[in-house]
């Protein structure tokens, strides 16, 4: 797992989330031994600091490790880390984006998650989730990740849109596909404000679902749209 970014006192930046490492090679042809490792989850953003500071990134999660031995499945992607919060003025840190799958001899891995995206406070911008990874392209193609939530908004603002599923894996000898990944959720509004749109569905078959938008804000705003099915 990547590193967790660090958090600040009243004012400053929170620090960016670590990398999820990648997944190790499996190579041994034996049956039924362990496949690729799966990725790593990647390492949340720190919070900024209380009265003024942006969130961190979160750290994009590992890809999985190769299943090149008989039978051997390939590894799932990380998760992606989500995005630090803001301080009272300042913006959301993004969310992370979920590792790839990768493709086993028989049995692809799936894309990791996306992150979802740091809030707002005050005054400032949240920010969008972390995009899926892809499945592993072999088998019956591994499924897309799915997309992160978009941060909700300060008390005056839009929410953010939520990230993209991943794209579902394609075995190139055999044209099946795995399932796309679903968009994220858009952010909400608080009090005056847009709802975020919801992060578009991943390609495959079946598609992924569009991501449901956020909600207005109490007093004024629009709810948001919902994302694309891939």
């Amino acid at each position: 797992m990547g590193g967790v970014g660090g958090s600040v006192g009243l004012i400053g930046a929170g620090g960016n989330g670590g990398y999820g490492g990648n997944g190790g090679t499996a190579t041994f042809s034996g049956m039924g031994l362990p496949g690729g490792g799966d990725g790593g989850i990647g390492g949340g953003g720190g919070n900024g600091g209380l009265l003024q500071g942006n969130g961190g990134s979160g750290g994009n999660g590992g890809n999985g490790g190769l299943g090149v031995g008989k039978a051997n499945p390939g590894g799932d992607g990380g998760m992606g880390g989500a995005g630090g919060g803001a301080g009272l003025i300042g913006s959301g840190g993004v969310g992370g984006n979920g590792g790839n799958g990768v493709l086993g001899t028989l049995t692809p891995g799936n894309g990791g998650n996306g992150g979802a995206g740091g809030h707002a406070r005050l005054i400032g911008n949240p920010a969008v989730g972390g995009n899926g990874g892809n499945g592993g392209n072999s088998g019956t193609g591994g499924i897309g990740g799915n997309g992160g939530a978009g941060g909700n908004a300060a008390v005056i603002g839009n929410g953010a849109a939520g990230g993209a599923g991943g794209t579902g894996g394609l075995n190139p000898a055999t044209g099946v596909q795995g399932g796309g990944g679903n968009g994220g959720q858009g952010g909400d509004a608080v009090l005056v404000g847009d709802g975020g749109t919801g992060g578009a569905g991943g390609f495959g078959n079946p598609v992924g679902t569009g991501g449901v938008g956020g909600r207005r804000g109490s007093l004024f705003g629009a709810p948001g749209p919902a994302g694309a099915d891939g």
